[in-house]
Formats: C-alpha cells, structure tokens, sequence
C-alpha cells in the first residue's frame, strides 16, 4: 500500500512545464491548419492584382488602338483634296482639257497654225492648271511652291521682253540682267510659298 501511495504521490509531483515536455501536444496540427486558409487568403489578393493589371492592361491597349484609329481617321481627313468653290463642278479640270484639245486641234489637226486659238488653248490649260496647284497648296494639300514660284517669274520675263520688242529690236544681252531679276524673283516667291505651305499644312492636320 505505500509504494501505490508512493507511486501516485510522484506521478502527482510532476510540473506542467516537465508534463509539456514529457508529452507531445497537438498545437503544430492545429497551426498548420490555421496557416493554410492564411496562405489561402494571401493568395488570393495577389491573383486578384494579376488579373487586375491585366484587366488594366487590356483596357490600356484597347485604349491606344482606340488613338490609333481615331488618328488614323483623322490622317484620312488630311489625305482629302480640298474642293473648289464651285464643287462639285470640275471647271479647273474641264478648263485644261479643252485647252488640251484646242492646243491638238491647232497644231496637228489644221492645215495651218491658228494663233488665237492656239493662244487661247494655252491660256485654258494655264489658267486651270494654276488653279488646281494654287488651291492644294494654300491648302497644305500638296506642295507645289517650285510651280507656283516660277510661273510669275516667266510671264514677267516674257512680258518684259515683248513690250521691249514691240518698240525697239532688243539685243540678247538684255537676258542677262533679267536673268539676275529672275533669280532675285524666284528665291523670294519660293521662300514665302514654302513657308505659307507649311503654316496651311499644320493648320490642315490640328483641324483634322
């Protein structure tokens, strides 16, 4: 009977903290099972952030193809010719193909060269040609500053050595200081041009 209450009295004597030790717990059970739904749970806002950038990514890329084809509409309204005030009449265009015409007929056609007519022909295909080159370029449709420039150039040329010529016989040397007023002309009429080109073209594509 004394070495049962012995035996008892020991087993009653142990310390928690010595029973703790002595005995395995259940807590690592307990925490792993508590970490997986926390692991869960972390995860699922990182994948939310994932499909999310790419949500923001589609949305990013739809918007600069959105840009893309709102420019490129735009760049078709800059490729437009501009019309004429009396469209959608081709008058500039029926103008150079009747001076076309006038100018076959008086050429090859007639036995002989008609000089009103031929004149006349000129005239058409000038006049509806200067038109349609004055029209685009103002318009910053097209560039045509060299044509432009060196038409007033010619006829004033010409016009200088035809009233000289009416009066008097004029020597040919007289082309050389005309050359120089020419050039003098042409260099200014080219610079203007040029640069009302641009400022047409910049104003054509910001409206476009």
């Amino acid at each position: 009977m004394a070495k049962r209450k012995t035996s008892k009295r020991g087993r009653s004597r142990r310390s928690p903290s010595q029973r703790a030790q002595g005995e395995p717990t259940a807590e690592p059970a307990s925490t792993s099972a508590v970490a997986a739904p926390e692991r869960a749970t972390a995860e699922r806002p990182t994948s939310g952030r994932s499909t999310s950038g790419r949500s923001t990514g589609g949305r990013s890329s739809s918007g600069r193809a959105g840009s893309r084809d709102r420019r490129g509409a735009g760049g078709d309204g800059v490729k437009e010719r501009p019309e004429a005030p009396w469209h959608p009449l081709p008058l500039s265009e029926l103008l150079i193909l009747v001076g076309m015409v006038g100018v076959m007929v008086a050429v090859f056609i007639e036995k002989e060269v008609h000089p009103a007519l031929l004149l006349a022909s000129i005239a058409a295909v000038a006049i509806g040609t200067v038109e349609v080159t004055l029209r685009e370029h103002l318009g910053g449709y097209r560039s045509h500053t060299v044509l432009l420039a060196l038409i007033p150039v010619v006829v004033l040329h010409s016009a200088v050595l035809l009233i000289a010529g009416a009066f008097t016989s004029v020597p040919r040397w007289v082309n050389i200081p005309l050359l120089a007023l020419d050039i003098a002309i042409f260099s200014l009429l080219y610079k203007v041009l040029r640069l009302r080109y641009l400022d047409a073209k910049r104003e054509r594509r910001f409206a476009a």
